[in-house]
């Protein structure tokens, strides 16, 4: 235990490598984020420079994708300076920092993958009605809202974590989290630990419950409708859901290492698990979607054609 008064930084437990292998690491982790920034800035330039893409569906991804790109931000160039460091420490407000913007890209994704969802039921349930309700400047609402919900309750909640006194600076993981740092306080935290549970309730489980409400009104249009109808709902639902699968693992798994001791667990597994739904999902998403829906791959195709000066 450390007295609160003299804590000015964090330690980090569970990086265990020895010296020969931190350089094989680094480069495997420089490798996966050069590829996630890569990818998505691409896709990002391929819609906005699109006019074919300037529709709902696909502003909504560029939102997806901008998003990855934060997230993995505020992890990667992190981690590879710990990778490299010999003591693995972090400054207070640096952790501050970076548990703001893992958080708020969580839920950015979480209220992202809940407006695609609320998209796809419009078009696939009112087709004829699409159009007029989902104008562009009610796109650009629910874009905006997405985000500024995200920073809110996160400004909030590192609003109640910052007056705490901490009698401890030493955290079982390779990055910040808040709870890890609540965990820390000799202080009451009472209030932290029920605003915390109904802030994770609200992040997973409303834009949750909006996605099934959605997709179970798609599936009845689906089994009653056309075959084309059929196939343009899986061919546009079934990259969501494979998202929306991947992510909720993620997300379930570190709320459940973050509440529960899983000392059992192998350190390197808990590791992998912990990252996942931070350095899977940002290269998850994009290609599925980047391999699934058609307008896309025809124009990435058009584009590799051009540069390779090829005739298709």
């Amino acid at each position: 235990m450390v007295n609160s008064t003299q804590i000015s930084y964090f330690i980090f437990n569970a990086y265990f490598y020895s010296d020969n292998l931190k350089y094989i690491y680094f480069v495997i982790v420089m490798s996966l984020y050069m590829l996630i920034v890569a990818v998505n800035t691409f896709l990002i330039v391929v819609i906005c420079m699109n006019r074919s893409l300037h529709e709902p569906m696909y502003l909504f991804l560029c939102s997806l994708f901008v998003n990855e790109l934060y997230g993995s931000t505020g992890l990667f160039p992190f981690l590879l300076l710990q990778i490299l460091s010999d003591i693995h420490t972090v400054s207070v407000p640096f952790c501050f920092l970076q548990i703001f913007c893992l958080y708020s890209y969580g839920t950015v994704e979480f209220n992202n993958l809940a407006v695609m969802s609320y998209d796809r039921y419009l078009a696939i349930c009112y087709p004829l009605q699409y159009n007029t309700r989902m104008a562009f400047k009610k796109v650009v609402v629910l874009i905006g809202v997405s985000w500024l919900y995200s920073f809110l309750i996160n400004v909030v909640t590192a609003s109640m974590r910052s007056p705490l006194q901490l009698c401890g600076n030493i955290i079982n993981k390779v990055f910040c989290d808040n709870y890890s740092v609540v965990k820390l306080a000799c202080s009451d935290t009472t209030a932290n630990n029920i605003y915390g549970l109904i802030v994770t309730s609200l992040t997973i489980l409303c834009p949750v419950s909006l996605i099934l409400y959605t997709y179970v009104k798609i599936l009845k249009v689906c089994f009653s409708g056309s075959k084309q109808t059929r196939q343009k709902a899986v061919s546009t639902c079934t990259p969501h859901l494979a998202s929306l699968l991947n992510f909720s693992f993620g997300c379930f798994f570190e709320v459940f290492q973050s509440r529960f001791n899983m000392n059992s667990v192998p350190n390197m597994l808990r590791i992998f698990l912990s990252l996942y739904f931070l350095t899977c999902q940002p290269l998850f998403n994009p290609v599925m979607y980047g391999l699934n829906l058609s307008k896309i791959r025809i124009i990435c195709k058009s584009l590799k054609c051009r540069m390779s000066n090829r005739f298709c």
